[in-house]
């Protein structure tokens, strides 16, 4: 551990984290990945007339554009307060608090390699391998661990209140079209005891959920074949579906709007420096190297250096790797455990059934497969997650067709008579940030740099939890701790403890 706390940066500004000069000798050799901003020499004039090019654009920008809708011709700068690497939801979602907080007070840039920023309104091109956008929507606050329940308790709040939160002047107000039709756990009589423990922790979490007997289940969804089913789990109210895209889109105008700049980007290497001012508590006399800066390849091609305060890591399936770039899992010490995030591919089918339920929760068979309405035309959407020996290639986002037909349409038709008829009629595949140690979520910073955070590793839960984790990454930043939802449980330490935290009956 390190004795600055990062409170002092953001309440500085980060003015002396960014012009802390290196004290080596001029002979001294460093790693061509070691980056000195102060280093550089400019010109003083050449520096004002940059500066002041700048400042006439952004003024000029400003009359045109008084709300922050559009980015076009904005230059973004080269040293921020704070980097947020990934510009998803959960990326998108952090950048917004933390821009609604403290305004101008910090420069935040998002670097997103999967968008164009030249435009107010996204399209199918951007994000177009993002999980936030290939994701069912679900939300649900059936889960076992408290953290969790909590999150997706706010996050559904937030929902529903999201006019408040995201309504631009000048703009219609956002519409994620969020349907509260519920979700619903089904278990046999092997889950029905973990069902029932964690329904106690969901009570007492303050969860809107609800326990079905098999009579009820069967009064309350005459179209559920229950004849194996012990126990139903139905969360109400907070629980249901919405468009992760118009969350994303109204997170993303919202953050842009407060003057968060996004960067069309590629993420290719972590620039390191020697900082004299911090020393570590187990050896004073051990020098810190610490980040400062990112190397990116921007869309023109052209590479940039970009110099930051603090940096966020949210970039969903990549996270692992960009994590690596910055040594996490190579280096020595806690940077001997590697960030365990990476890629799995899951399929999304879309499918009609003529005679399928009109009205109809998130369902949860115990097989693993799920489905829910998409429309009132008899449309469905559907999945289920594969067994850790099938998992499917994750180097491209083709879809097997075979998996539908072997492990999932006949699990759907056992539990839906009238899904004997069901036909698949468009598909695609998605990635989840996945954390193979314990599926779940890796939240806070690292304890071997005093300026890297996490917000990655949802393993499918990111999109219901966004809202508040971007919250709590803001409290962690600007405060110095957690002041909503306490996410300690969550942070990068149980891994280095090998303390897993493992919910029972993911999904």
């Amino acid at each position: 551990m390190y004795t600055r706390k990062v409170g002092f940066y953001v309440r500085q500004n980060f003015k002396s984290c960014l012009c802390i000069r290196l004290k080596h000798s001029p002979s001294s050799k460093k790693p061509d990945n070691y980056y000195d901003p102060d280093a550089v020499n400019e010109n003083p004039l050449h520096r004002c007339k940059r500066f002041f090019k700048r400042d006439l654009q952004e003024i000029a920008r400003l009359f045109n554009d008084p709300f922050g809708q559009y980015q076009d011709d904005k230059i973004f700068p080269k040293t921020v307060d704070v980097m947020i690497i990934g510009g998803g939801v959960i990326g998108s979602s952090i950048a917004y608090w933390l821009q609604n907080k403290c305004r101008d007070g910090l420069t935040i840039a998002v670097v997103e390699k999967d968008l164009s920023v030249n435009k107010t309104v996204m399209t199918a091109e951007e994000y177009a391998k993002a999980s936030t956008v290939l994701s069912c929507g679900g939300i649900r606050e059936q889960f076992s661990l408290i953290e969790n329940i909590k999150l997706s308790k706010f996050s559904a709040e937030f929902l529903r209140d999201i006019k408040d939160y995201l309504s631009i002047p000048g703009q219609h107000p956002p519409e994620i079209n969020f349907n509260p039709s519920g979700y619903l756990f089904l278990a046999t009589k092997n889950g029905a005891d973990t069902m029932l423990e964690n329904h106690e922790v969901q009570k007492e979490s303050g969860a809107n959920v609800e326990l079905l007997s098999q009579d009820l289940l069967k009064k309350r969804f005459p179209w559920l074949n229950v004849d194996d089913i012990e126990l139903g789990s139905l969360g109400k109210l907070n629980s249901g579906w919405f468009d992760p895209w118009s969350l994303l889109n109204a997170l993303r105008k919202k953050a842009i709007s407060l003057g968060t700049y996004y960067i069309e980007a590629e993420v290719l290497d972590f620039g390191f420096k020697i900082d004299t001012s911090i020393s570590a508590e187990e050896d004073p006399n051990k020098e810190y190297e610490g980040i400062n800066s990112i190397k990116v390849k921007l869309a023109d091609g052209k590479i940039q250096q970009l110099t930051f305060g603090i940096c966020i890591i949210a970039a969903g399936a990549e996270s692992g790797n960009i994590a690596q770039m910055a040594k996490v899992g190579t280096g020595k010490g806690f940077l001997a455990t590697p960030l365990p995030v990476e890629p799995r591919k899951r399929f999304v089918y879309y499918c009609h059934a003529p005679k399928g339920p009109a009205l109809s929760p998130m369902v949860i068979d115990p097989s693993g497969v799920y489905f829910r309405p998409d429309s009132f035309d008899n449309h469905y959407l559907c999945g289920k997650s594969p067994k850790d020996s099938e998992e499917p290639d994750s180097s491209n986002l083709d879809v097997d067709h075979d998996f539908f037909e072997k492990e999932i349409w006949p699990h759907l038709a056992h539990r839906v008579p009238a899904f004997e008829e069901i036909k698949v009629k468009s598909s695609w595949a998605g990635y989840y940030d996945y954390n193979w140690y314990d599926q779940n979520a890796i939240v806070g910073p690292h304890p071997s740099y005093f300026n890297l955070f996490f917000a990655t590793g949802f393993s499918g839960h990111g999109i219901q939890q966004a809202p508040a984790i971007g919250r709590a990454m803001m409290e962690m930043i600007t405060e110095s701790g957690y002041n909503s939802i306490d996410l300690t449980r969550l942070g990068f330490s149980r891994l280095i403890a090998e303390q897993p935290l493992y919910e029972k009956n993911i999904v």
